[in-house]
């Protein structure tokens, strides 16, 4: 199961078509009765978040927040924050919809909620998403 919730008021997001491919993503990843949220953002609120938790004073896609050290047992794994300005930017620069990117994020940060870390896992983590691409027709 998995919650998608609008906090921003910039950009026209589809949140029904998005629950809709969390919960499919959800499936594909066989996570049963496991939780996750996506929240989409605004650029302002995504630079705030970037920077207490990574250092880093400017807005970014996508932030993935653990919900604990054992989230498998308590049956929520946690929070995907999208930006969905940059993600805007992003899909004109990508060639691709709106819809196609948070979809692409969404994906990216349900991968870290599970323990994928693309900075650390030599090609693992870009591995699965790529598969996970191909299946779900994002590619």
């Amino acid at each position: 199961m998995s919650l998608v919730v609008d906090r921003q008021r910039g950009v026209a997001v589809s949140g029904g078509v998005l629950r809709a491919f969390a919960a499919r993503l959800a499936r594909r990843l066989r996570l049963g009765r496991e939780a996750f949220s996506v929240v989409l953002v605004s650029d302002g609120k995504m630079a705030r978040l970037n920077r207490r938790y990574r250092g880093r004073g400017r807005p970014t896609d996508v932030l993935a927040f653990p919900a604990g050290p054992a989230p498998e047992r308590s049956g929520y794994r946690g929070e995907v924050v999208v930006g969905v300005e940059t993600a805007k930017r992003n899909a004109r620069r990508y060639g691709h919809s709106l819809e196609e990117e948070i979809k692409l994020l969404i994906l990216h940060g349900l991968l870290h909620l599970l323990g994928y870390d693309h900075e650390t896992d030599r090609g693992e983590m870009t591995r699965r998403e790529h598969q996970l691409r191909r299946r779900l027709g994002l590619e």
